[in-house]
């Protein structure tokens, strides 16, 4: 397997937090034995996602792994859960240390093309009909919430149809601080289920309500067009959208080592 220097430096993030995380405990100890190291799988599932490549098959002929293929591919969707462990714990640490201003928002996760939708199978039972500043698309939605120093705190993926408020308190329990969000996550209901004495739910204002925001409200609006920051290089850079998986379980590893991959950059 050749091995360019973006194997190694992840590589050597992924040993560091399967050490951290005790993941090693998780190896089969009977039966016979993983063709390649589940550390390894999942460096090139992360490699997949941070160069770009765009389906299982190519990462498989640009890195020449120590096993079929069909074995590769079973098996990075079957480890995905080593994944989302770390990932668990990176969002739990970065919840510990993270600056008090936070943002909540969502994007589209289309899973195919709208002309495809209606003989879609592979997402068909999750995925439904849903709208974004780019118009109407068939998949999923992601809502994510970070701080002011863009850092991932805590998700979501859901349909596309579902309302943002009503998984909003339970997307940001755990937190404290000044949530900013924009003007779809407005509602009283929402802010007196949320607001308590140790964190703020702060809305962009419709265009009738503009002159009661002050300039200090004005300034926190403004900052939460840094989460879309997030989303661009999710999208752009590690392949967050795609149409490529032929299982559930691809689709969802496909955004656990996306997103992954994001958070060690």
């Amino acid at each position: 397997m050749n091995l360019p220097k973006i194997y190694t430096n992840i590589l050597q993030k992924v040993k560091y937090f399967y050490n951290q995380l005790q993941l090693k405990k998780l190896e089969k100890t009977t039966g016979r034995p993983l063709a390649i190291k589940m550390e390894e799988l999942l460096t090139l599932a992360l490699i997949k996602q941070k160069s770009g490549i765009e389906t299982k098959k190519g990462l498989y002929e640009t890195y020449e792994p120590r096993c079929s293929y069909k074995t590769l591919v079973v098996n990075l969707n079957r480890f995905v859960l080593l994944a989302l462990t770390i990932l668990n714990a990176i969002m739990k640490w970065n919840q510990k240390h993270a600056h008090p201003i936070k943002h909540t928002d969502s994007t589209d996760i289309p899973v195919c093309l709208n002309k495809n939708a209606t003989h879609h199978k592979t997402m068909f039972g999750v995925s439904r009909w849903g709208h974004s500043g780019k118009g109407y698309y068939y998949g999923l939605k992601l809502i994510i919430t970070t701080d002011l120093n863009q850092k991932l705190l805590a998700l979501k993926v859901i349909k596309a149809n579902t309302d943002d408020r009503k998984v909003f308190t339970d997307l940001n329990k755990n937190m404290t601080g000044i949530f900013v969000a924009d003007a779809g996550y407005l509602g009283e209901k929402l802010k007196k289920q949320f607001d308590n004495r140790s964190r703020f739910l702060l809305t962009a204002v419709k265009k009738n309500m503009k002159k009661l925001e002050t300039e200090r409200q004005h300034a926190l609006y403004n900052t939460r067009m840094k989460i879309e920051i997030n989303f661009r290089s999710l999208k752009l850079f590690y392949k967050l959208v795609t149409s490529h998986p032929r299982s559930i379980d691809g689709y969802i590893a496909n955004y656990v080592y996306s997103i992954l991959a994001y958070c060690l950059r």
